[in-house]
């Protein structure tokens, strides 16, 4: 008996080029989903990555000030009508800090020594460090930026009331980047750091509002001690 075979439709066309346009599109709209989803997480990376960098320097910034307060023997009540051996520049005083053997520390905010610097700057006048880190005895005096990145904050700092009660601030420094009020009763300073990045890379009159940073401490003369 004769086998019979019998076989039914098929088709090996594969697919139409409308079916391969359609999955090309498919294909190219994921990729640029997911490749703007890595540049975001990558920006709100560099973010935090930034936010966590200038947050340490001022702190470390912060506790300069404070130790050199705390090392102090008084703190002018108007550091405006002290002198500095660096000279203001233009620059606002905030702090004059009396040192033993009649030397002294003053710091001031206003606009940077150079153009490397961001925005307005806090300077420090005074004695320079030895190798462990002391203030040096050799009477020599140094002027140098302590941090960089300072900005005008909207409105005045309301802090020192509640830092330092009764105290007053010093030399209208309240609507400054660095700012400090002073109790001349019980000796007792507070201090605030206020910083503004650009929150993109963009800079300038037309920048996105920026990321807003600060920092506040307490000290007082003596301290050190």
């Amino acid at each position: 008996m004769a086998a019979v075979t019998v076989s039914g439709p098929h088709s090996d066309a594969g697919f139409s080029l409308v079916e391969l346009l359609v999955s090309a599109s498919l294909g190219v709209a994921l990729c640029g989903v997911m490749l703007q989803g890595l540049l975001s997480d990558g920006s709100h990376g560099q973010r935090l990555s930034r936010l966590y960098r200038e947050r340490t320097n001022q702190r470390r910034a912060l506790e300069l000030v404070r130790s050199e307060v705390e090392r102090a023997v008084a703190v002018s009540a108007h550091p405006q009508l002290e002198a500095s051996a660096c000279g203001w520049s233009g620059r606002k005083p905030v702090l004059h800090l009396k040192l033993d053997g009649g030397r002294s520390i003053s710091y001031s905010v206003g606009a940077a020594p150079s153009g490397i610097w961001r925005g307005q700057v806090l300077m420090r006048c005074g004695p320079a460090f030895d190798l462990d880190g002391q203030l040096s005895t050799s009477g020599n005096v140094q002027n140098r930026v302590v941090i960089d990145g300072l900005a005008r904050p909207d409105g005045v700092w309301n802090g020192c009331q509640m830092l330092v009660p009764g105290g007053e601030d010093l030399n209208g420094s309240g609507q400054e980047g660095f700012a400090a009020c002073f109790d001349p009763t019980r000796q007792l300073v507070a201090m605030r750091l206020y910083q503004v990045f650009p929150s993109g890379q963009a800079s300038g009159p037309g920048a996105a509002p920026g990321q807003r940073i600060s920092a506040e401490a307490t000290a007082a003369p003596g301290w050190a001690g």
